[in-house]
């Protein structure tokens, strides 16, 4: 017959309670006391009941990964390190994909009904500030937001400084005497925080590098994708403007404008400096490889299932602001 909890306590020399505790990962146990259930666990090959622990905690040790979508390398960078670091705290992971649907995303956030499908969600919306402030959760499952958005006291919230990242890549390039800079990924009419804050990033660098904003010099980008990059970055050539460099407000953005550069008989980075933010691993095998701006996602996940494991413990808690690490990484694109 399987090994029961009974089994473990006996093996281990504690209470049916304290190898409960361990077993739902519950945080105030000694490490010796531990080790010795954890030891006893691997003797008997127990395997926990999830369901019967379902009934008893009305909990089913599952969080929830809501990103626009999965197959963006950025997305699916934190998705693995969200798994990782849900992993240590005895949580598993369930991924959904909103496809940039704004009603799909209300329907996830605001949904009772999935509230007894996981016990915490982290979401990284496409919402913008108007919209978001219209969303209030199903008012009981603990929630982290991702992503840049303003904070506003409401949800636990892990990001990087958008408007500093994009300043530091375009430093990068006028440090290094590019005075014509482009700038690809501008959403004017979506009104989304992440674009809004690089925009803010990009000009603001050029003023402290005592350059003129040409507005002539930025394209806009319905998605961050290889396709609209290319396509941003043919426009603006083709315009005649005179263009020594790219800022892209993604890496996949960049690709498609190196192709671009290539394609009109342009060499990056001789001609065309390009430089794009994320970090993905195509950057660095790709022909120029890369420079870009790295975020952290192992940082960024850790951080957010930490904060979400915290609310699933104490709901009550103030909610906080978590500002991720971002680095400049230069490779050949600027070198």
């Amino acid at each position: 017959m399987p090994a029961t909890l009974r089994d473990v306590a006996e093996r281990a020399r504690v209470s049916i309670r304290t190898v409960s505790n361990v077993v739902s990962g519950y945080e105030h146990v000694s490490e010796q006391m531990r080790a010795r259930v954890n030891k006893a666990i691997d003797e008997l090959d127990y395997r926990p009941n999830h369901v019967a622990r379902t009934l008893r905690t009305g909990r089913t040790g599952v969080l929830a990964l809501v990103v626009p979508e999965i197959d963006v390398p950025y997305f699916s960078q934190l998705a693995r390190d969200v798994i990782n670091a849900a992993g240590e705290l005895g949580y598993r992971v369930m991924i959904d994909q909103t496809g940039h649907d704004h009603q799909r995303e209300r329907d996830l956030l605001t949904g009772g009904n999935r509230s007894m499908l996981f016990d915490g969600v982290l979401f990284s919306p496409l919402v913008t500030k108007a919209e978001l402030s219209d969303m209030n959760g199903d008012g009981g499952t603990p929630l982290v937001l991702l992503g840049e958005h303003d904070f506003d006291g409401r949800f636990d919230h892990v990001a990087i400084d958008n408007v500093q990242a994009a300043h530091d890549a375009v430093m990068h390039v006028t440090g290094a005497g590019r005075t014509h800079i482009g700038a690809l990924g501008a959403q004017p009419a979506e009104g989304y925080a992440t674009p809004q804050q690089r925009s803010a990033g990009y000009r603001n660098a050029l003023h402290d590098s005592g350059l003129d904003f040409v507005p002539e010099l930025t394209r806009p980008a319905a998605h961050y994708s290889r396709t609209e990059g290319y396509l941003a970055t043919r426009d603006l050539l083709d315009s005649g403007r005179e263009l020594d460099a790219i800022f892209c407000y993604s890496d996949l953005l960049a690709m498609g404008a190196i192709r671009a550069v290539f394609d009109a008989g342009r060499r990056v980075p001789e001609d065309i400096a390009v430089i794009g933010v994320d970090d993905i691993e195509e950057g660095r095998f790709s022909r120029p490889t890369l420079s870009t701006i790295s975020l952290d996602t192992p940082y960024i996940a850790s951080q957010a299932v930490s904060r979400v494991v915290e609310r699933i413990a104490d709901p009550g808690r103030e909610a906080v602001e978590v500002v991720a690490p971002h680095r400049l990484i230069v490779r050949e694109s600027t070198a």
